[in-house]
């Protein structure tokens, strides 16, 4: 039965082949549609904004530099270590909400956007002073329901929460379904360090004191208010020991991550991060539609280049096995 089939093949190649054509021509006339799905490399960049993050308490290049230009560093060695055909989006963190401020972009056509972005975060885009980390990841997830492009969520946070979390206004996050698309990025120090404050023309004036932070009910700043309008001179610690302290609040993070399944990894500028991040894609993947027109157009072409060059082909084969 086979020895026919195969005789049958050798000695009918080119109506078979034109049956073939002709088949994928009315294929491809009718074009119809391949409901597919695929997996994508994507990540959302969340980065707090919050003034804590204007501490200084790490280094690079031997240099002390603050957790949010730390937070830059790693993110552009993400984006530079990612292949094309990864996507990214920008957004930021302030008070309870996030902001988008760039949607998910392909890399390689959008390089030159996306570094600029992440160059010019800073602390005055925060439109309240408050920070409340429970409600930003809510935020977060219900930003990428609608976006409809499944990311995994990269928070870039100090975890400094005000108010803190106490019994009263604890949030109850045990129906957050999006744990397993969320990374916690810690970013600071373990020692604790004054924040610096800075008046609207981002000059430093000197550093928050406790009394202003304790006496208002947001992190470093009203919260009905722009923290970004501090003029002409915002009040200042009035000694060292006055100084409102902050560090990266890891157990936080930690408590978090497991009470929503997702992960925590501290932030550093090092390879061997970027290549544990760059592992973690979202598990979700994104419906695509292919289009068979083009597809049976290449397997006509592909049918008839085989017809009339098998023999070529054949001896080519037989000389490289040779």
């Amino acid at each position: 039965m086979k020895l026919r089939l195969l005789n049958l093949i050798q000695n009918r190649k080119e109506l078979l082949v034109l049956i073939l054509s002709i088949s994928l021509c009315l294929l491809a006339i009718n074009n119809p549609i391949l409901k597919i799905q695929k997996s994508v490399t994507s990540y959302m960049f969340l980065v707090d904004v919050s003034q804590s993050m204007n501490a200084e308490d790490l280094t690079y290049n031997k240099n002390n530099i603050s957790r949010i230009e730390y937070t830059k560093l790693i993110i552009k060695n993400i984006i530079d270590a990612s292949e094309c055909g990864s996507f990214f989006s920008i957004n930021i963190f302030a008070a309870d909400n996030v902001a988008s401020i760039i949607e998910p972009v392909e890399k390689c056509k959008n390089y030159d956007e996306l570094i600029d972005t992440v160059q010019k975060l800073e602390w005055r885009m925060a439109w309240k002073g408050n920070s409340r980390i429970t409600f930003g990841i809510k935020s977060a997830a219900k930003m990428q329901d609608s976006l409809n492009f499944p990311s995994k969520i990269l928070f870039f946070t100090d975890g400094d929460e005000a108010p803190k979390v106490n019994a009263i206004n604890k949030v109850n996050l045990d129906n957050f379904s999006l744990g397993n698309e969320l990374i916690f990025i810690g970013i600071g120090g373990d020692k604790n360090v004054p924040v610096p404050r800075y008046n609207s023309r981002n000059m430093l004036v000197g550093f928050w004191g406790m009394d202003i932070y304790d006496s208002l009910p947001g992190a470093t700043g009203e919260r009905s208010s722009d923290t970004g309008k501090d003029e002409p001179d915002p009040s200042v610690a009035s000694a060292e020991y006055d100084r409102y302290l902050s560090k990266l609040y890891e157990d936080y993070l930690l408590e978090l991550s497991i009470q929503i399944k997702s992960q925590y990894i501290k932030g550093d500028i090092s390879n061997s991060f970027v290549k544990t991040i760059l592992k973690n894609k979202p598990q979700k993947k994104i419906k695509s539609e292919l289009l068979l027109e083009r597809p049976s157009v290449f397997l006509i072409l592909l049918l008839i280049v085989i017809l009339y060059t098998e023999n070529y082909i054949a001896t080519f084969f037989r000389r490289f096995t040779q």
